[in-house]
């Protein structure tokens, strides 16, 4: 019964209604039946009263004839006013109970299968329009039938999943340009007041001899690393930027070409390090953008030999739809949280702000996620941190 229950339940819009009409129409058909049936019983037993019964049973003793016997219909004039009214009355029933009944069956079966077939979905679509209107996303569509009304509920929760989402988007990209304004704020201020006070002194002390010449030379390599800390900053914010308008191209990537192309990088980058390389051997194919990957692993890199001792490992596995980096270290480990590492212009040492803008993990993040996949941060046990970079197919 259960079984039956729930496949009626989740029969379609169309069906519902067509069932809800037969089953009202069948039943309207035996119930006028039965009232016109019972109709005529009380019209008979009116009309015996009015009957002669001598003549009336003279003519069943002619039935064998091949007549066929009914009551006689009295004159309005012979019955009694009660009896002649309902006599009327079993007339029309007789006549019109099939189109009465099929009337009120069929706006019974109307109101029934708005009752259990719409009503709900509509008032839970309501109340979720409405919610929405409000800004508040933070509820579900309980309606879960498999029907239209089914689906039409599950795609506006998906809907209002995906508009909880791009608000979460949101509020993240107002946070991060609202960190990235204060630092670009401090990133622009710190070297311009070290050149201002370099240039204050040189000015008040250079010409009257009070700072020798070698003083001066010194102030002025000071102030030079300055000017390279803001060409960095400003080399950053140029990435930042094209990242936001940059388009991936898609093109094939295969681990041996993959090999020789990291292994070009490890030429420029990894000679301070000691640097193991291990690609897998497969013959599938990735489709992805190889330059963005490429200046992931160029970050990741960068990042594992500042703060590495002597060895760095690379992983690189691939199959047709998904491609992960991993890039090992032997140092000390991740001592904050992956949301804060790969946030814009995190610096875990101050005197790294003089080479280093702390953009490099944070733009490896988006990178990945333009790629459609993420950046994995963990802690090896025997020590030493690890970052993967998992990127999705993009053709």
């Amino acid at each position: 019964m259960g079984k039956i229950r729930d496949k009626v339940r989740n029969l379609s819009v169309r069906k519902t209604i067509l069932l809800y009409l037969i089953i009202s129409l069948f039943i309207s058909f035996l119930l006028s039946a039965l009232v016109a049936r019972t109709a005529s019983i009380v019209q008979n037993h009116i009309w015996w009263k009015y009957t002669d019964e001598d003549a009336y049973f003279a003519a069943v003793e002619l039935e064998n004839k091949g007549y066929m016997i009914e009551i006689p219909r009295p004159e309005s004039w012979e019955m009694s006013r009660i009896d002649h009214g309902t006599s009327e009355a079993c007339d029309f029933l007789q006549t019109y109970s099939v189109l009465i009944f099929s009337v009120v069956g069929s706006c019974v079966s109307v109101f029934l299968f708005y009752r259990n077939k719409l009503k709900k979905p509509i008032e839970e679509l309501e109340m979720a329009s409405q919610r929405i209107a409000d800004n508040d996303l933070d509820f579900r569509i309980t309606y879960e039938n498999r029907d239209e009304m089914g689906h039409l509920c599950h795609e506006f929760d998906r809907m209002r999943g995906q508009l909880e989402e791009n608000n979460r988007k949101l509020w993240h990209m107002i946070e991060d340009e609202r960190m990235l304004r204060s630092a670009i704020a401090h990133d622009i201020r710190s070297p311009l007041s070290v050149l201002k006070g370099y240039q204050e002194m040189l000015l008040d002390y250079f010409p009257d001899g009070t700072i020798d010449r070698e003083k001066a030379v010194e102030m002025l390599q000071e102030g030079m690393k300055q000017i390279r800390r803001m060409d960095v900053f400003i080399d950053s914010m140029q990435k930042m930027n094209s990242l936001e308008h940059r388009t991936l191209k898609a093109e094939q990537i295969s681990p041996t070409q993959l090999e020789k192309d990291i292994q070009r990088e490890l030429d420029i980058l990894g000679k301070v390090k000691r640097i193991h390389l291990s690609v897998c051997k497969t013959d599938q194919i990735f489709w992805g953008d190889q330059e963005v990957i490429l200046e992931v692993l160029e970050n990741l890199l960068s990042n594992a030999i500042r703060y590495s001792r002597e060895e760095i490992d690379i992983k690189v596995s691939l199959t047709s739809e998904l491609l992960t980096l991993s890039v090992q270290d032997d140092g000390n480990g991740f001592s904050e949280d992956a949301e804060k590492v790969t946030s814009a212009f995190h610096q875990k040492n101050i005197k790294d702000s003089l080479t280093h803008t702390g953009m490099g993990m944070y733009l490896a993040r988006l990178y990945c996620e333009k790629h459609g996949g993420k950046m994995l941060l963990e802690n090896e046990k025997s020590g030493g941190a690890i970052v993967t970079a998992v990127f999705h197919r993009i053709a």
